[in-house]
C-alpha cells in the first residue's frame, strides 16, 4: 500500500495591528506579541513573515526587526523564506527593508 505524501502547511506570520492579513498561520498585533511570536519559530523555517511598521501608538516593528539582526549577527539568523514588508509609513517601511537586507534577509515591499 503506497503511503500518501501530504505537503506540510507552509508556516506563514504576519505583525499587524490592524490587518486581517488573509493566509497567515498565526499574527501578532504588537511588538512585543510579535518578539514572542518570532521566539516561539526560533528552531522553524518560517516560508514568509508579513511585516507592518505602525503598530498602534508608540509602537513600532522595530524591537522584531532588532532581534532579527541580532540573530543574524550572533550568526544564527531566523530561516525565513521571504519578509514583506506592508506599510502605509514609506520612511518606516524602507528603514525596515534595508535594515534586514543588510543581514541576508529576502526582503520585499509589498502591499497587503
Amino acid at each position: 500500500m503506497k503511503e500518501d505524501s501530504v505537503a506540510p502547511t507552509p508556516v506563514i506570520l504576519g505583525i499587524d495591528d490592524l490587518r486581517p492579513l488573509p493566509g497567515v498561520t498565526r499574527i501578532a498585533r504588537t511588538s512585543r506579541e510579535g518578539v514572542q511570536l518570532l521566539e516561539e519559530h526560533r528552531d522553524v523555517f518560517i516560508d514568509e513573515l508579513w511585516l507592518d511598521h505602525d503598530l498602534g501608538g508608540d509602537d513600532s516593528i522595530m524591537p522584531v526587526v532588532t532581534l532579527m539582526e541580532e540573530a543574524a549577527f550572533n550568526g544564527r539568523p531566523f530561516r525565513i523564506g521571504t519578509v514583506f514588508v506592508h506599510s502605509a509609513n514609506p520612511i518606516g517601511a524602507a528603514t525596515v527593508v534595508r535594515s534586514l537586507t543588510r543581514w541576508n534577509y529576502r526582503v520585499r515591499r509589498a502591499v497587503a
